[in-house]
């Protein structure tokens, strides 16, 4: 599995696993899921807001899904790790949401879903400049970029766009994104590189721009630098857990 991004102060501090967090959570210790949560919290939101789409509609999701895995923690029997259990149970709430909603007509993403010059983000990213002073243009294309990347996501198919969330900007392999969406392995490469050739069709033009401009490359997830299917796009910061 790839390692959690970050989290908030204190949350690496504590000693214990994942696994030893949830167990104290379960036995009644009452910060344990808090800890857990803060550890792991900047990727389970860069998830929810990749496969719905809209920063509202991941907000609900990901609060849904944290109010889920609260209550559900002593059904958890540790046959996958921690962290693939709760991107489960933060897909499934997304995914749920989006078969709720239907068909939902795609909202610009408000301006502080990218990153601020002189900061990182939970998934890795780097700012858009090396340094703290990015250059104002080069911040308006990378910006415009990462619009029409989420843009184009919200397009996919549900099961399609939680496989590529999964597989190309958040870095996980077939056989782990497999045990997030609970189906074959073969079910992700398939909704894999169906949304790749979309997402190919609909990005061709964003593509074509990048290679124009050899200084400018495409932002990408770090965890799987060989796609150039989906350039990452950095998660706004999740809602603060009560």
């Amino acid at each position: 599995m790839p390692e959690p991004s970050g989290g908030r102060a204190g949350s690496w501090a504590d000693p214990r696993d994942d696994a030893t967090l949830l167990a104290a959570h379960v036995a009644g210790d009452s910060e344990a899921f808090g800890v857990l949560v803060r550890r792991h919290q900047d990727r389970l939101w860069a998830v929810a807001l990749r496969t719905c789409g809209h920063p509202e509609d991941a907000a609900d999701a990901l609060q849904d899904a944290l109010v889920a895995a609260h209550r559900r923690a002593a059904t958890f029997r540790g046959e996958a790790a921690v962290t693939t259990w709760l991107h489960r149970v933060v897909v499934n709430a997304c995914l749920d949401r989006l078969r709720a909603a239907k068909v939902r007509r795609t909202d610009p993403l408000p301006d502080d879903v990218v990153d601020r010059p002189g900061t990182t983000t939970g998934t890795g990213s780097a700012p858009a400049s090396g340094t703290g002073t990015a250059d104002p243009a080069a911040a308006a294309v990378t910006t415009d970029r990462r619009r029409r990347v989420v843009e184009a996501l919200a397009t996919l198919p549900a099961p399609q766009r939680a496989a590529v969330v999964l597989v190309d900007l958040e870095g996980y392999s077939m056989a782990e994104a497999a045990e997030v969406l609970d189906c074959a392995v073969g079910t992700v490469k398939s909704r894999c590189s169906r949304g790749r050739a979309s997402l190919a069709t609909l990005l061709r033009p964003l593509l074509d721009d990048a290679e124009d401009e050899p200084d400018r490359p495409i932002p990408r997830g770090r965890n799987h630098p060989a796609s150039r299917h989906v350039p990452s796009t950095p998660p706004r910061g999740p809602p603060t857990q009560a």
